[in-house]
């Protein structure tokens, strides 16, 4: 994989790091067939400090058809979001000024799921722009598709002769079909057109988790809506039993599409990634049939049954949740540990400058030393930021993904982290002189 040291250099000291559970196993076969050059100038073992000065691309490869990708996705933001204003203007006729007071009820546990959900993503942050595009896809794409499936499903039975068909069938089948359809064909078209902003269970995780509670928010509306209409009565226990109770159920169902995209986009090939879609679709189908087969049964017993078996479902499908987004952001964290390893074990990398930008307290350290520096705070985020997107390039070139191109990348990656490396440096020596 590495070099022998330069003439006169200290030899290269190897480590082993440790390996992820939720990422994929890295084996030393793997690291032979995607070899790695080594720097012309081995960093010595002084934080933040060496030159290197091999040659490489000044601009990032690939960088017009990210720019098509970004004008698309701004695109597509802008129409869904023009949706949702037509959406309000809908609402507005039907519920007046109510139409206020039903959006910040709704809101409530949106602003809790999207805080806890830009909290997981700290670690490597997402595009805010896919973000957005997930939350306004759930919020309103997803719910017109859903409305327009449903209605072309009762087109065709009517004309199948098929007489009505049971309540039960509508929750416990079509709903978890429709819904969990419209909600995460999303994810596959993210993987797909944008596989570098996709590349671990995490990022299914946050992506999957922003539709659902999109999802979530516009269906809580439309509830709320319809049972102030009833009476207040009626709108305090629905505000209780989906905003207070239950509030997190898309978002889950949403998540395991995600996930299972998300392990599949870390070394397979795009038509398997499509086949992953499946069995997370299927979980959170099965998932959404059993609370609404469970809650139409309980409903069938008494008001105080359904009470019951909602408090508990809904805790035990949220703990899950909870506890999946913290075991994945600790395993996004020791996979970008190991993989920077690999830059350190070549000489790019300090095996302290490692430490520092794989663990939370290093990066808190780091930021606070280069902040006595003038500019080395943003320096340091730099360099942080690269290291993120560097350990992404590796993985990709591990599993034999992109090519010559993933190369190309790589080799800008790091230029642009020892560059910065090297102007912290000087900072740092201009302040101590």
């Amino acid at each position: 994989m590495s070099q022998p040291p330069m003439h006169g250099q200290p030899p290269m000291q190897r480590r082993v790091y440790e390996q992820a559970r939720f990422a994929p196993t890295v084996t030393q076969e793997m690291r032979v067939r995607a070899h790695m050059q080594a720097p012309q100038q081995v960093v010595s073992e002084t934080p933040w400090t060496g030159a290197v000065r091999q040659s490489q691309p000044e601009e990032e490869p690939g960088s017009t058809a990210n720019i098509i990708r970004l004008v698309i996705a701004i695109l597509a933001v802008v129409g869904l979001f023009v949706g949702l204003l037509i959406l309000a203007l809908i609402g507005g006729l039907s519920f007046g000024v109510r139409l206020f007071a039903l959006v910040a009820l709704s809101a409530l546990p949106l602003i809790g799921i999207i805080a806890y959900v830009l909290w997981l993503d700290r670690w490597k942050p997402q595009p805010k722009i896919i973000l957005g595009l997930c939350l306004l896809w759930g919020a309103v794409a997803a719910v017109i598709l859903t409305l327009v499936f449903s209605i072309v499903g009762q087109v065709a039975l009517f004309f199948a002769g098929v007489g009505a068909l049971p309540d039960a069938y509508g929750a416990v089948v079509e709903a978890p079909v429709v819904e969990e359809t419209t909600k995460t064909v999303l994810l596959v078209v993210i993987v797909l057109a944008a596989r570098r902003h996709f590349e671990g269970p995490l990022d299914g995780l946050v992506y999957g988790a922003l539709i659902g509670a999109g999802f979530a928010f516009t269906e809580n509306v439309l509830y709320l809506g319809g049972a102030w209409e009833q009476s207040g009565g009626d709108l305090l226990w629905t505000f209780i039993h989906r905003c207070v109770l239950s509030p997190m159920l898309h978002t889950t169902f949403s998540t395991c599409a995600g996930v299972t995209i998300g392990f599949a986009a870390r070394k397979w090939q795009w038509w398997a990634i499509i086949l992953m879609w499946l069995p997370g679709l299927l979980v959170g189908m099965l998932l959404h049939a059993l609370w609404n087969g469970t809650m139409t049964a309980l409903g069938q017993i008494n008001g105080f049954a359904s009470s019951i078996g909602l408090i508990i479902l809904s805790t035990i499908l949220t703990t899950s949740w909870v506890v999946l987004g913290l075991l994945l952001r600790r395993s996004e964290r020791l996979h970008t540990q190991n993989m920077l390893g690999d830059y350190a074990n070549t000489g790019w990398l300090t095996h302290s400058e490692v430490d520092m930008l794989a663990t939370w307290k290093g990066r808190k350290f780091g930021k606070r030393w280069a902040d006595s520096f003038p500019g080395g705070k943003e320096e340091m985020r730099t360099m942080i930021r690269t290291s993120g997107d560097l350990s992404t390039t590796r993985m990709r070139l591990l599993a034999g993904v992109g090519g010559q191109k993933e190369r190309d990348i790589e080799s800008f990656q790091l230029k642009k982290f020892s560059s910065a490396r090297d102007r912290l440096l000087a900072a740092s020596r201009s302040v101590v002189r």
